[in-house]
């Protein structure tokens, strides 16, 4: 994102939000985060995001991740299009996350988020679709921007966090469509002797025609 790289301290921003106003890093405590922000509320992509986020809700508290949303819409719009999201997912009750106000598109322009090739019926941009995941240290440790014609997949924003959280503890990278269980890799800074030392499981080696023995796999 322009301006905010992986490793930076995430904005310690103020915002009106659905639950009322927030100093994101009081709100976040001592838990990872995840931010994501949507084009507009009453539109249909939008609707159908915020309510598997909804029903997913559960899994990112299990992770220890707490949830907030975004859009330009007003603290009004939000409550009352909340009700249509939630009745979208066949689910009863308020909306399990607050969501932010920007509708002066303040953390909008500083976080990079507006989409130029989307606009409103005035000419304004709206914002794309972001995500960002902040570790407990405050820190940027994943951003995902994608179009606001193309709606995201939360599973897969749970399976890097799982990869984010293990891999922020042990000495390890997950390979590709990794899901928890699954053997790891050995991250190459790491000597064999190391390795063995780090993972009483085991460390397996694969051959591979160049003879470099980089491909190791343990199960963490």
């Amino acid at each position: 994102m322009p301006g905010l790289l992986l490793g930076d301290v995430f904005p310690d921003f103020e915002a009106e939000t659905t639950i009322g106003k927030i100093k994101f890093h009081n709100f976040l405590g001592d838990s990872w985060g995840i931010l994501f922000s949507h084009p507009r509320d009453f539109t249909p992509v939008c609707t159908t995001e915020l309510a598997c986020a909804a029903k997913v809700s559960d899994e990112f508290k299990k992770r220890g991740v707490k949830m907030i949303a975004l859009s330009i819409d007003s603290v009004q719009d939000h409550l009352a299009w909340s009700k249509d999201v939630m009745a979208h997912g066949d689910q009863s009750g308020p909306l399990p996350f607050p969501i932010i106000a920007d509708d002066k598109r303040v953390l909008s322009v500083q976080l990079g988020m507006l989409d130029p090739d989307e606009r409103d019926k005035d000419g304004m941009p709206l914002t794309a679709r972001c995500v960002f995941v902040i570790g407990p240290d405050k820190k940027l440790k994943l951003s995902i921007l994608y179009p606001a014609t193309t709606g995201r997949n939360f599973n897969e924003m749970l399976r890097a966090i799982d990869s984010l959280q293990l891999t922020a503890q042990k000495k390890v990278a997950t390979p590709v469509d990794w899901k928890v269980g699954e053997k790891v890799m050995v991250i190459p800074s790491l000597s064999d002797a190391e390795a063995a030392a780090l993972f009483p499981n085991g460390v397996e080696t694969k051959e591979l025609p160049s003879g470099k023995r980089y491909l190791r796999f343990t199960q963490p």
